[in-house]
């Protein structure tokens, strides 16, 4: 259903702009009972990015990050945080671009992956969507340390993990981040 006719953009004002634009916007919304009502919010706007669970099914292994997030940390939480590879597109597709954070954040290699489904993490005040992706991998596509890229401030640990260590690792509260859930129990369901 388009929503375009009942939305009315009265003002924007960008708050910031430093690592990516902060905005405040006014603007009037009809209400489903027909009246309008006038909101002001605040949106957050980001390239897309991408996100991929590299497993190995005759293993029964996953690979998995961990690294320091400064938002969870402002938040209270006082460990670094495991995560599933990802990144900011940045202009590139999608497919090709979670190939490279891989690469990049774990050392492997990986040649194909496959798309699984496009989410709004944050709908309320982030204007990006993630990619999810899976692909499998195997010792022989590992082609270095991994670790990220230091001068965008990565310093990202390589996790090489059992499939059900894993999964106990969510209820247990050690993976609190929602794409590496999200890709966890998709595979629950569907890979392992």
């Amino acid at each position: 259903m388009n929503i375009n006719d009942d939305v009315q953009i009265k003002s924007q004002v960008i708050l910031s702009d430093n690592w990516r634009v902060l905005k405040k916007t006014t603007f009037a919304l009809r209400r489903r009972d027909g009246s309008w009502q006038t909101l002001d919010r605040e949106t957050y706007h980001r390239t897309d990015g991408a996100a991929i669970l590299l497993y190995d099914l005759d293993r029964r292994k996953v690979l998995l990050t961990r690294q320091f997030r400064l938002a969870p940390f402002v938040n209270g939480y006082d460990q670094r945080l495991i995560e599933v590879p990802a990144g900011l597109l940045d202009g590139a597709a999608a497919a090709t671009r979670i190939i490279q954070e891989a690469e990049e954040e774990v050392g492997y290699c990986i040649h194909h992956v496959t798309k699984l489904f496009d989410v709004y993490m944050s709908p309320e005040t982030i204007t990006a969507q993630v990619h999810f992706f899976i692909g499998k991998y195997t010792p022989d596509d590992k082609r270095s340390e991994g670790g990220g890229n230091s001068r965008e401030g990565e310093d990202i640990e390589v996790l090489e993990l059992e499939f059900d260590e894993a999964m106990l690792m969510i209820a247990n509260g050690e993976i609190k981040d929602g794409k590496t859930i999200l890709l966890l129990l998709y595979a629950s369901l569907h890979l392992f």
